[in-house]
């Protein structure tokens, strides 16, 4: 049998229990077939890996190092801090919608698979239609905005060391898309049999940010007062409210669970998915706040010339911090180096996350050239055509960068906003339902109790609504050519293309999985 193919005795079953197939992992309720679904892809990622390949999409406290000027500069240091404690208690209602759905309805369609499940059926092709396009174009710009940041630190160390060399943003374009095009490859050919790639990921990432924690504190010529680190307030937007600027810079302590749901589009190649999942996910929440919450604190006590690290000519102002506190070179280029490799772990987990969404919409006729975009190929057992496509879209991307960094930073600036819309309609749908156990059975693997799983879900939908609203702001005034907020145009562009997409193909030729008929 050739591999990635699923044999025929293992589309017979179709029942709603817990027997073991190769299309249920152990604990599973609902299997991939009684959803109109095939097993198409060998399950080889355990719970452990699936676990590294969620950390190193988010590696929170560097994602948080790689934006912390976002929170300084709009809001300080309390934004940086007490935003990453409201991000946790507001990412971590999300993440426990996403597990307890993961938790019956492992698939890789994730959010826009559950979204048709749990919608009427009046309106759950069209509603799941836009769920599944909004998650495909949030993790195409997810995955974007990973492939720049290597390419920005090695740029950021060529200045750093060669005083006046200027980064020209060509250059930093041909370096976007050589990564961009080295680990689409590198997912092709080699990433299937080497998940263990990212386990490696996970441990260089918590291994130095213990080893960078360490250092600064102890190398620090001078520490701050406390009264710096947790009650500077900065409001540089020349008008708007203080309340209002606090939310705008949560865009800081949010990235640091962009991408937050990779975990869901793997749980058709993880064993035991429907635990492992969920498990995923909590974990990538709990060791997210432990690293980027006492990692912040440590660099703001740190810091020792706020001026300096804001303003510096790399680019990145962790390297000047970094430098500061050490007062060594060698040290500062080391630590911005592991956030480069951190880079290079995120972008190939990305890529193969993003691969296996865009794979899912077209197994279910959800775009143009679905016949091909749904293909597992036999002999490397990965959607090539899907890597193609996503990496070619990437490629466009880069273009943007090249006429606009504003413009390109209102993309990646998008990404959130996509993300957690998908987050906030099965999280909304569920509520329709009442949470009924016809779609939340109670022998699920994760189990929330009522009132939890009600304010877990009611949170999701605010959050979902407050990053709509507050990340389309323009953060200074007046607002002007050079100072607008371009992500409401990106949104824009990306729903025309999602009607146009809808218009000649997806109108009659979508389905998206619905419970069998005694269920639904």
């Amino acid at each position: 049998m050739d591999a990635g193919v699923a044999r025929e005795d293992d589309k017979k079953d179709v029942g709603i229990d817990n027997v073991v197939s190769p299309e249920r992992g152990e604990g599973e309720i609902i299997s991939l077939a009684a959803l109109g679904l095939e097993q198409e892809t060998r399950r080889n990622i355990s719970g452990f890996a699936i676990i590294c390949a969620a950390w190193n999409i988010c590696n929170c406290w560097a994602g948080v190092a790689a934006t912390s000027v976002i929170g300084i500069t709009q809001g300080g240091t309390v934004v940086v801090l007490y935003g990453l404690i409201v991000v946790l208690v507001l990412d971590g209602a999300t993440i426990l919608t996403l597990a307890e759905l993961a938790s019956v309805y492992p698939t890789a369609g994730g959010q826009y698979h559950w979204t048709s499940i749990l919608s009427p059926p009046s309106v759950s092709k069209g509603l799941s239609y836009v769920c599944g396009a909004t998650n495909i174009f949030g993790w195409i710009a997810t995955s974007a905005g990973i492939a720049i940041i290597p390419a920005q630190i090695t740029f950021a160390i060529a200045v750093f060391f060669g005083g006046d060399y200027e980064a020209s943003r060509w250059k930093v374009f041909l370096l976007y898309q050589a990564f961009n095009l080295l680990f689409m490859a590198n997912n092709i050919f080699y990433l299937k049999r080497s998940i263990w790639v990212h386990n490696i990921g996970l441990l260089i990432s918590l291994g130095f940010f213990i080893i960078i924690f360490i250092s600064c504190l102890a190398l620090a010529p001078t520490k701050n007062s406390s009264t710096f680190v947790w009650s500077t307030y900065v409001n540089l937007s020349n008008g708007w409210p203080d309340g209002l600027v606090f939310f705008f810079g949560l865009v800081n302590p949010t990235y640091a669970y962009s991408g937050i749901d990779g975990a869901l589009h793997l749980a058709e190649e993880c064993a035991n998915a429907a635990v492992a999942v969920p498990r995923a996910l909590m974990w990538t929440l709990l060791l997210g706040f432990l690293s980027a919450f006492p990692f912040m604190i440590a660099m703001l006590y740190c810091i020792q010339d706020l001026d300096a690290v804001l303003g510096t000519p790399t680019g990145q102002p962790m390297y000047e911090l970094w430098y500061q506190a050490t007062s060594s070179e060698a040290a500062a280029t080391v630590f911005i180096s592991i956030l480069l490799l951190g880079g290079f772990f995120a972008l190939n987990a990305a890529q193969q996350t993003a691969s296996r969404l865009t794979w899912a919409f077209a197994r279910d006729n959800g775009l143009i050239f679905s016949q091909y975009l749904s293909r597992i190929h036999l002999r490397y057992e990965v959607p090539v055509w899907s890597l193609l496509f996503n990496a070619f879209v990437v490629f466009l991307m880069g273009f943007v960068y090249l006429g606009s960094t504003t413009a390109f930073n209102a993309l990646i600036g998008s990404g959130l906003i996509l993300q957690q819309i998908t987050f906030a309609v099965p999280a909304g749908l569920l509520m329709w339902q009442k949470r009924s156990t016809t779609f939340l059975p109670k022998t699920r693997s994760f189990r929330l109790p009522g009132i939890i799983g009600w304010a877990a879900n009611i949170l999701t939908v605010l959050f979902g609504l407050m990053v709509l609203v507050f990340f389309d702001f323009p953060t200074v005034l007046p607002v002007t050519g050079s100072t607008m907020n371009y992500t409401c145009v990106v949104l824009g562009t990306m729903a025309l293309f999602a009607m146009i997409n809808w218009s000649v193909h997806a109108r009659r030729n979508y389905h998206g999985p619905r419970l069998p008929r005694s269920y639904d």
